[in-house]
């Protein structure tokens, strides 16, 4: 068994239903057809799978990290751990069994496996997923393997915990006991702060390192003190998790989300939102890459309904390598708009890099009464006039819900197949490219139906630039 200890030996042989003689031939095969599986699912820096489990799970019982093909025929589902990231001076670098020596494991100093172990264990837990452990780090003996295997196993961490029966939370670090001080929730080590911590939700939750003397059983009492605004602080924020389903895929609602949160690395808020939005396939991870391709990369993979989002909802023209959708820099640094159901019907080709969107398209309309912003914020009422063949000029009330000016002047204006409601206008280029320039809405249904039944409106598909 490669010189395996007996611990690890345990792991690989506990679950096989097979004669002792044909253990190590069934080992073998399937070893390989993991790494098959594996291999296959990412193509041409896609992963074409979102929803395959983790590479490893810490198996409790033997104390040992093993494959998590060793499982599989279990049908046991890890629980996954979610935890705050320790300051650098206040977490320690161990070397340990448990993951075979293979890479240095960081705890908090006032922390151990041991513990951790004994509380999972305490909790109903047979097999962990824990990312100290079961995500290879930096630091051990194969460090060279880290970008090779993160390519894939970072953006689907999000399905360990989206497939998972509970999540564990540590909302004070791995294994500490849940506290709260002055500058905890504004800290960048703050739990409810982490980018990564969106896709770690989970539908059940139990928070680990509970005490009676703890938080969670302290009520706010209304007495104006630093102690008690930190405290009501807290359960606001506990009680707003609620409100963010692992199953949401709202675009802005999710942008909205990471705004203010933080990561080691900022590319990893591009990479939080990818299990989130459903697509069925998902870019694979590059800590080094640009968080304006990273995003690219993303909104190319997204689906049809968070793509028509981007296009008839924000409400500024793209700074980016596309006008029709904005910039990372812009969904980060900018006030986004609220959801709206304007699903279109739209596709990309991936080879000539082009986007397209099938609608209801006028070639001439003239806007006015939106080129200056609301003074306190409010949604803008505005005009459009289109001339209709027999030069009858036909009026409608557009609305703006944003505060991105909209000069008097005649656009190319183009709208959802789905709806009439949600607008984007702009220029049509010799190329038949759309030019964008702003969105707005048409919020009454008899304008809309009026629009319809005068056949000013054209279906056609649009290139979008």
């Amino acid at each position: 068994m490669n010189n395996y200890d007996f611990g690890t030996a345990y792991t690989y042989v506990q679950v096989i239903p097979s004669s002792w003689n044909s253990i190590q031939d069934e080992l073998c095969r399937s070893e390989e057809r993991d790494k098959e599986k594996h291999q296959k699912v990412l193509v041409d820096s896609r992963i074409v799978d979102p929803h395959i489990p983790p590479r490893r799970v810490w198996d409790l019982y033997s104390n040992h990290v093993l494959p998590q093909w060793r499982i599989a025929s279990t049908k046991e589902r890890p629980c996954p751990i979610s935890h705050a990231w320790m300051d650098e001076k206040d977490h320690i670098d161990v070397w340990t069994p448990i993951n075979g020596h293979e890479w240095l494991v960081p705890i908090p100093k006032d922390a151990s496996l041991d513990h951790i172990r004994i509380e999972m264990l305490n909790l109903g837990a047979i097999y962990v997923w824990l990312d100290v452990l079961c995500l290879r780090q930096r630091g051990g003996l194969r460090e060279d393997l880290c970008i090779q295997e993160w390519r894939l196993d970072v953006p689907t961490i999000g399905y360990v915990y989206h497939s998972a029966d509970i999540v564990v939370w540590y909302l004070s670090g791995l294994g500490r006991p849940l506290g709260l001080e002055a500058g905890d929730l504004d800290s960048d080590r703050c739990w409810f702060r982490r980018a990564w911590m969106l896709q770690e939700l989970g539908y059940q939750r139990i928070i680990a390192g509970d005490t009676p003397n703890g938080p969670l059983h302290a009520e706010p009492i209304d007495d104006n003190s630093l102690a008690n605004e930190i405290l009501t602080r807290f359960h606001k924020q506990l009680q707003a998790l609620d409100n963010i389903l692992p199953d949401s895929y709202e675009m802005f609602s999710l942008l909205a989300e990471m705004q203010n949160r933080v990561s080691a690395n900022p590319v990893d808020k591009v990479a939080g939102l990818a299990f989130h939005l459903k697509s069925i396939t998902i870019p694979a991870y590059y800590e080094n890459q640009s968080l304006e391709d990273a995003w690219v990369a993303l909104v190319n993979t997204i689906i049809v309904w968070c793509w028509a989002e981007l296009l008839f909802l924000y409400p500024e023209p793209g700074i980016g390598s596309k006008r029709w959708r904005p910039s990372w820099e812009q969904v980060m640094t900018r006030p986004l708009p609220m959801k709206g159901n304007c699903g279109a019907w739209a596709g990309r080709n991936e080879e000539m890099d082009v986007d397209w969107c099938e609608g209801y398209s006028i070639e001439k309309g003239c806007v006015k009464g939106l080129a200056v912003g609301d003074t306190k914020g409010a949604s803008r009422c505005g005009q459009l006039t289109i001339e209709g063949e027999s030069g009858t000029i036909h009026a409608f009330q557009i609305m703006a819900t944003h505060q991105h000016p909209i000069p008097k002047q005649t656009y190319a204006l183009f709208s959802a197949l789905m709806s009439l409601e949600y607008w984007i206008l702009g220029q049509i280029l010799p190329s038949w490219g759309f030019k964008k320039v702003s969105v707005f809405t048409m919020t009454k249904h008899e304008d809309r139906e009026r629009l319809r039944n005068l056949g000013l409106a054209d279906v056609t598909r649009k290139i979008l630039l």
